[in-house]
C-alpha cells in the first residue's frame, strides 16, 4: 500500500473510531441546522474570446451540527451548485470560447467533521473540514467561488501556552473548486503544515512551514517557510495605524521533478479613523524564467487583483504595488451594516521588470439582515504593454446564512 493510500485509510479509520466514541457520549447541548445559500450573477468581458459570459449560479449548503457530547461535536453538511444561466466556461462543460467563470455544476459532501475540545484550550478536528490559516495566504477555503475548498485533514490548535498560538494540520486530500467532474478537481497530498503565532508588546510575529506533497501533481510540490509581523498603534482620538511585514522562502520538497529556491516579500502600512480607512503595499514573489513562487492551497482571489488573472504566478515573477481606500458606514442607508473598498493594483514581473498591466478594483457590501448579504463587486484589469488580455468582471451576490 502507498503511503498516501495508508495516510488515507489511517484517516478514515480513526475518524470511524472518533465517530463512535463521540455518539456514544450523552448530549449536553442542542445540535443546530446549518443553512447557507448564495445567488450570484457574474459578468465577464475579456478581449480576444468571441463572447461574454453570464453566469447565474446558485449555491446551496445543508448540514447539521451535533451539540457538545463530553467534548465531541459532529459536523455533516452537503452542497450543490446549479446554473440557472450557463453562457460561460466552467471549466468542464465545453465552452472554450466563452471566458472562464470556475463555477462548475456539482452535488457534493462539502464536510465531515469531527471536533474534540475536552483538553484545555485545545482543539481537534478530524475529516473533510474548511481550513484558514491566517490571512489564507497559503491554505484557505477559496470562499468566493461558489464551490468552496475542503480538506480531507487532521487540525489540532491550542493555546495552553500564553501569548502563543499553535496549528498543525496534516492534509491527505484537497476537494478543488473545480468539482469531482474536473481532472483537477482534487489532488492526493502528503502535506504538513504548522504555524506559531506568538502575541508581543509590539505585535504579532508568526512563523510557519508548508511542507506541500502533492501526489497527483508534482510540479506543485514544494517547502515554504515563513515569518510574519503584523500589529497596530492607537490612541484616544488618533488614527489606528497599523503595519504588516513578511518573508517567505520556497525550494522544492517531495515529488518535486526540478530544484529551485524562490522567495517572497510583502510589507503594508495603514491608516483608519471614524470609518475611512486607506493603505498602501507591495507584494513582490520571484521567479526563476521556469516557474514562480506559488501557493497552490490558498484563497488566491484575494491576492493581486480580483480579476483572478495571477492565479498562476508567472514564469518571471509578479511584483504588485497597491493602494486600498475603504469606508464603513456609521448610518448605513439600508440594513445594519454597508462598507465600501477600492483598490488599484500596478503589476511588473519581479525578474526585469516587465509591464504585466494594473487593475481596478470596487466592492460595495451590505449586511440587510442578521442572515441575508448583498454585495456588487467589480474588477477592471488593463493588460498594458503586455500580451496578456484586458477583462472586465461585474457581480451581484445575495446571501442567505444561519
Amino acid at each position: 500500500m502507498s503511503g498516501s493510500k495508508l495516510g488515507r485509510a489511517s484517516l478514515l479509520a480513526s475518524a470511524g473510531l472518533m465517530v463512535v466514541l463521540g455518539t456514544a457520549q450523552p448530549a449536553n447541548a442542542e445540535g443546530q441546522f446549518l443553512v447557507n445559500a448564495r445567488l450570484r450573477t457574474e459578468l465577464v468581458d475579456q478581449d480576444g474570446l468571441a463572447n461574454d459570459a453570464t453566469a447565474i449560479t446558485l449555491r446551496t449548503r445543508l448540514g447539521y451540527q451535533t451539540g457538545d457530547m463530553s467534548g465531541f461535536t459532529f459536523l455533516v453538511e452537503g452542497e450543490n451548485v446549479l446554473h440557472l444561466v450557463d453562457d460561460f466556461n466552467d471549466t468542464i462543460n465545453g465552452l472554450p470560447g466563452y471566458p472562464v467563470v470556475a463555477d462548475p455544476e456539482t452535488t457534493e459532501l462539502n464536510r465531515l467533521q469531527l471536533a474534540y475540545t475536552g483538553f484545555e484550550k485545545t482543539s481537534l478536528t478530524l475529516g473533510r473540514q474548511r481550513i484558514i490559516l491566517g490571512d489564507a495566504r497559503y491554505v484557505g477555503n477559496v470562499g468566493f467561488r461558489q464551490n468552496e475548498q475542503t480538506f480531507d485533514a487532521f487540525l489540532a490548535s491550542t493555546t495552553a501556552v500564553e501569548h502563543l498560538t499553535l496549528t498543525y494540520a496534516y492534509l491527505d486530500r484537497v476537494h478543488r473548486v473545480f468539482g469531482d467532474d474536473h481532472p483537477a478537481g482534487e489532488f492526493n497530498l502528503d502535506t504538513h503544515v504548522l504555524t506559531a503565532a506568538f502575541a508581543a508588546p509590539v505585535g504579532v510575529v508568526t512563523a510557519m512551514a508548508i511542507l506541500n506533497d502533492v501526489t497527483d501533481a508534482a510540479l506543485l510540490s514544494s517547502a515554504t517557510y515563513v515569518v510574519k509581523w503584523s500589529g497596530s498603534v492607537t490612541g484616544e482620538g488618533r488614527p489606528t495605524f497599523g503595519y504588516r511585514l513578511e518573508y517567505a522562502v520556497q525550494s522544492d520538497y517531495g515529488n518535486s521533478p526540478t530544484a529551485f529556491d524562490l522567495a517572497m516579500f510583502r510589507a503594508e502600512a495603514s491608516l483608519s479613523q471614524n470609518g475611512l480607512s486607506g493603505a498602501l503595499g507591495i507584494e513582490s514573489l520571484e521567479g526563476n524564467g521556469a516557474r514562480g513562487f506559488s501557493t497552490p492551497l490558498a484563497t488566491l482571489h484575494g491576492y493581486q487583483g480580483w480579476a483572478d488573472v495571477f492565479l498562476t504566478t508567472p514564469a518571471d515573477g509578479i511584483r504588485d504595488v497597491y493602494g486600498r481606500a475603504g469606508y464603513a458606514f456609521p448610518n448605513p442607508p439600508f440594513g445594519s451594516a454597508m462598507g465600501a473598498t477600492v483598490v488599484f493594483h500596478n503589476f511588473e514581473a519581479e525578474n526585469g521588470g516587465a509591464d504585466l498591466g494594473s487593475e481596478f478594483d470596487a466592492v460595495l457590501s451590505s449586511q440587510l439582515t442578521e442572515h441575508v448579504g448583498l454585495e456588487f463587486k467589480a474588477a477592471l484589469y488593463d493588460g498594458g504593454d503586455s500580451a496578456l488580455a484586458d477583462r472586465t468582471k461585474l457581480w451581484f451576490a445575495i446571501t442567505y446564512s444561519r
